[in-house]
């Protein structure tokens, strides 16, 4: 386990000598609290798409199901009638921009039959092939398991405005509560239900993006899993559940390979290992599914290498969705992953559509808006 690791389990578990780190909490918190004034005084300028946009967040560090969240939106929007389109910092990416791929530098083409512009690495348009160490493993992730247009770009007003251009009438954003300079239309709050928000404190004392005040200004704020801690009353249910294993290596003439929970596919016990933001919720679900396993936990966002895969004689090796995107071309070929869906609760599928609905009346002619 890495320095960042030892840090933030002990951000989670309330570990006493991070008291030491209070005074630069104080800093830290100031500066937040300057930023966030400073945008709703318009003394910093933020950009209002004219069409609606969702904000899907965290307020902690660490995993918290925010993605599956985002991916279960998208499909569920896109069955209402919406051409929901979602937007990605691209952690890990290079941001290459696709040469070679058609375009000048951004190859591909939108849904629209519109080529990547040209001139520059961002917004990256995702296209079937685009490699993940150009876009981030959880913009391919998505890519994949959605099917919707994803744009990639640290610039959100200009990633939302490709996006536009592309045919989109709707956006979501995986990540980005605190990128302010793109407004929105609803924010929603993925927490953690077994670690909470830990002890409550800012950066560098605690796990927190933001201080806890900030949930008295977002719309939705969904709890994944169990809850292990008290809450804010109205807060929503969600949860993550197994969908099927899904073959790690393919080549890409060939289709996907995938089996059902059980039987396993697979002899036991086998090799896992999870480079994502909560490695041992990933185990617990091992556990909860009684696969027998010898885990190795990994930063998030962790670059694999082949030396990391690599199991004993007739092993089989189990990992998240988010790294098999990563590892096609090294995984042995015993290599399953574990595909899962969110699964909200009634209530929040009904607090969603009826925020939504209103919208599909007033739809815009996204590339008109955006010349």
């Amino acid at each position: 386990m890495g320095l960042a690791e030892r840090w933030l389990n002990a951000a989670y578990q309330g570990a006493p000598w991070l008291g030491l780190l209070r005074p630069l909490e104080v800093l830290y918190r100031r500066e937040v609290l300057r930023r966030a004034r400073a945008y709703r005084e318009g003394r910093r300028s933020r950009w209002r798409a004219p069409v609606p946009v969702i904000v899907v967040g965290n307020l902690t560090l660490g995993g918290t199901g925010k993605s599956p969240l985002v991916a279960w939106m998208g499909q569920h929007l896109a069955t209402q009638g919406f051409h929901p389109g979602i937007l990605s910092r691209g952690y890990g990416g290079k941001g290459l921009g696709g040469k070679g791929r058609g375009g000048k530098g951004q190859g591909g083409k939108d849904q629209n039959g519109q080529g990547q512009s040209g001139g520059g690495a961002y917004p990256l348009w995702l296209e079937q092939d685009t490699p993940v160490e150009e876009c981030g493993d959880e913009p391919r992730m998505l890519h994949d398991q959605t099917g919707l247009p994803v744009v990639v770009d640290p610039d959100r007003p200009r990633g939302a405005r490709r996006l536009m251009e592309g045919g989109c009438d709707l956006i979501i954003t995986d990540d980005g509560l605190q990128h302010l300079p793109l407004d929105r239309d609803l924010e929603i709050v993925v927490v953690d239900g077994r670690r909470g928000f830990g002890n409550g404190r800012c950066l560098p004392a605690g796990p927190l993006r933001e201080p806890l005040e900030r949930l008295d200004s977002i719309d939705a704020l969904v709890i994944n899993g169990e809850a292990h801690h008290a809450f804010p009353e109205g807060a929503y249910a969600m949860r993550l559940e197994p969908a099927r294993w899904r073959k790690v290596r393919r080549d890409a003439a060939s289709a996907v390979e995938t089996a059902s929970l059980t039987p396993f596919p697979f002899s036991t016990p086998v090799k896992a290992v999870a480079g994502i933001g909560n490695p041992e919720r990933f185990f617990r679900t091992l556990e909860t599914l009684g696969v027998a396993h010898d885990p190795s936990p990994f930063s998030d966002h962790h670059r694999f290498r082949a030396d990391d895969l690599v199991t004993k004689p007739g092993q089989a090796l189990i990992m998240t969705a988010k790294d098999a995107v990563k590892c096609r071309d090294i995984a042995p070929s015993d290599s399953w992953a574990l595909d899962v869906e969110a699964v909200p609760s009634a209530s929040f599928v009904d607090w969603l559509d009826k925020h939504t609905a209103p919208w599909l009346g007033r739809r815009v002619s996204c590339t008109e808006e955006t010349r």
